[in-house]
C-alpha cells in the first residue's frame, strides 16, 4: 500500500525532502470570475497545462549559502571583519535573502536596486528583463557604524558576511511615503523598523554560513523555495496555488481553497497542489502569534477541513509591512520563486485600518487590480476570491448570494476575536471545533496580562 502524503514535516532537520505544516490566510472576497487572471492593459500569455514548475525570477534560485567546503575559511574570514548588530527584523530579512525568496537579489539592496524598487516596483536585470520587487530589502546603520566601516569592502553580520558593500543615504520619509502611500504616524512596521533606524543604508552581496534556525519547534515548517519545489515535484504537481494567511483558518478560507482546486481541475490540470503559506515574520501586536496559528492550522488538517494529500503547509519567513497593494506584489513574487503559478488574492490584501482616521488605509479592490498589472508578474495567474459568508439557512460557510442577502452573516475578524476572548462559540460550521478550541486557549493565555503579547521567536 502506497504511503499517504502528509502536509507535516516529520524531521527537525531542514533538508530538501523534509516538509511542513499548516499556515493561515487573510480572508477576503473577490469576483465570481472563471479561473483566469484579471484583465490587464496588456495581453498576458495564455495559461499552459504543464507538469513543470514555473521558473524562478531571473531563471534560477539565488541561494546565498556558503558551500560546505568553504565554510571554515569563510567563517575565519568573517570573524576578523568589523561587525554590525542586526535587529530581529534584519535577521528575518537575512533568512528571506539567503533562501532565495527574493531571487535574483544577492544581498541587501544597493542604491540602484533601492531606487528601482521605490519608484518602479521592479528591477531591470542585465539582460534587459524585468522582475517584480515592490518592497525595499535594506539594512540600516547609524553614523557611528558608518564611520567604523570606513573603507572596508566587507562586513560581518553575526555569522554572515557582506561583501562589495555600498553605503548611501536612508531617506526615511521618501521610503515610507512610496511604500505605504502615507507618512501618517502609527504604521506598525515603520514604528518597529524604520523610525528609530540609522540614517544610512548599507548594501552588498551576502554570504550565509549556516541556515537560519529559530529553535522554536517550528523550524520543520520553514521550507525554503528549493525544498518546496522538491516537494511539489515529489507530489507530481502540475499546478501550485498559493494562499497566504496571517489569521486563523476558518471554513470560509477552506471553501475558497477547495473551490480553487475544483476550478483548476475543470481547467484541465490533473494534480493541483495547495501551498498554505502563513506569514511567519514580524506581525503587529494584535495579530495571533505564529505558534498559536500553526497549532490552529494543524487542527484544521486533523479535522479534515483540508485534504493533506493535496496541501503543503509551510511558513513564509518575511516580515509583514501592512503596505496593501505595494506589499501584495512582494507576497506574490516570492511565491513564484517557490514554484507557485497561481496566487489567490482577496479583499484588501496586506491592508490595515488607517492609523489615524476611521477608515481602511487602502481601497479594498486595488490589491487584486494592481497584481493583474504589476511589472514582472505577467507569468503568475491571479485568482481573485469569491465572497464567502455564513449561510444561516445551511449552517455553514458558503459563497455569498446577493439575491438572498438576508440569509448571510458576515463574521468579521473583530467579531471572531471577541467571541474567542469571551469563550463563546461561533455558529456551527464557521470553524472546525479543534481549531476554535486552540483560538480560545490563546486568548485564555492572555487573560492574566491582557496587554502582553507572546514573544516572537528570535533567529539563532
Amino acid at each position: 500500500m502506497a504511503a499517504m502524503a502528509s502536509p507535516y514535516l516529520k524531521a527537525s532537520t531542514r533538508h530538501p525532502h523534509s516538509f511542513p505544516r499548516l499556515p493561515k490566510t487573510h480572508f477576503a472576497p473577490p469576483l465570481s470570475l472563471p479561473l483566469r487572471s484579471l484583465p490587464t492593459s496588456g495581453n498576458r500569455p495564455a495559461t499552459r497545462i504543464s507538469a513543470s514548475l514555473i521558473d524562478p525570477d531571473g531563471g534560477k534560485l539565488v541561494e546565498l549559502f556558503v558551500k560546505e567546503s568553504e565554510k571554515q575559511s569563510k567563517l575565519h574570514q568573517a570573524l576578523n571583519l568589523p561587525k554590525i548588530r542586526l535587529s530581529k527584523i534584519d535577521l528575518q530579512w537575512v533568512h528571506v535573502l539567503s533562501e532565495g525568496w527574493a531571487s535574483p537579489l544577492k544581498g541587501f539592496m544597493r542604491e540602484s536596486e533601492f531606487l528601482q524598487t521605490l519608484h518602479f516596483n521592479s528591477l531591470r536585470l542585465e539582460d534587459g528583463s524585468v522582475v517584480n520587487m515592490s518592497v525595499p530589502i535594506v539594512l540600516a546603520i547609524d553614523d557611528a557604524q558608518k564611520n567604523r566601516v570606513g573603507r572596508s569592502l566587507a562586513w560581518r553580520l553575526l555569522m554572515r558576511r557582506m561583501t562589495c558593500i555600498e553605503i548611501y543615504k536612508h531617506n526615511k520619509e521618501e521610503r515610507i511615503a512610496r511604500t505605504w502611500g502615507t507618512t501618517a504616524p502609527g504604521l506598525p512596521y515603520v514604528e518597529e523598523a524604520i523610525t528609530g533606524a540609522g540614517n544610512w543604508l548599507i548594501g552588498g552581496d551576502l554570504e550565509v554560513i549556516n541556515p537560519i534556525n529559530y529553535n522554536d519547534d517550528l523550524d520543520r515548517f520553514r521550507l525554503s523555495p528549493a525544498q518546496l519545489r522538491d516537494e511539489f515535484e515529489r507530489r507530481n504537481a502540475d499546478a501550485v496555488f498559493a494562499f497566504q494567511l496571517r489569521n486563523p483558518v476558518h471554513n470560509g478560507h477552506a471553501l475558497l481553497m477547495t473551490d480553487t482546486r475544483r476550478r483548476l481541475l475543470e481547467m484541465g490540470y490533473k494534480n493541483p497542489v495547495l501551498l498554505l503559506h502563513p506569514l511567519g515574520g514580524y506581525t503587529k501586536a494584535d495579530d495571533v502569534p505564529l505558534s498559536w496559528r500553526m497549532r490552529q492550522h494543524e487542527k484544521v488538517l486533523e479535522d479534515g477541513v483540508l485534504d493533506p494529500e493535496t496541501t503543503v503547509v509551510s511558513i513564509f519567513p518575511s516580515p509583514m509591512h501592512y503596505a496593501g497593494p505595494t506589499e501584495v506584489q512582494w507576497h506574490a513574487k516570492a511565491r513564484i520563486n517557490a514554484g507557485a503559478n497561481f496566487y489567490i488574492v482577496g479583499r484588501d490584501p496586506a491592508g490595515m485600518s488607517h492609523p489615524i482616521e476611521k477608515r481602511d488605509l487602502y481601497d479594498a479592490d486595488h490589491g487584486k487590480k494592481v497584481l493583474s498589472m504589476a511589472p514582472g508578474l505577467e507569468r503568475l495567474n491571479i485568482l481573485p476570491f469569491k465572497v464567502a459568508a455564513y449561510d444561516k439557512t445551511q449552517s455553514k460557510m458558503a459563497f455569498f448570494d446577493p439575491s438572498r442577502a438576508q440569509d448571510f452573516l458576515f463574521i468579521s475578524g473583530t467579531k471572531m476575536r471577541t467571541l474567542a476572548k469571551n469563550r463563546e462559540n461561533p455558529p456551527d460550521g464557521f470553524m472546525c471545533p479543534g481549531g476554535w478550541k486552540v483560538l480560545v486557549e490563546y486568548y485564555d493565555s492572555l487573560a492574566p496580562a491582557e496587554s502582553e503579547r507572546v514573544p516572537e521567536p528570535v533567529p539563532a
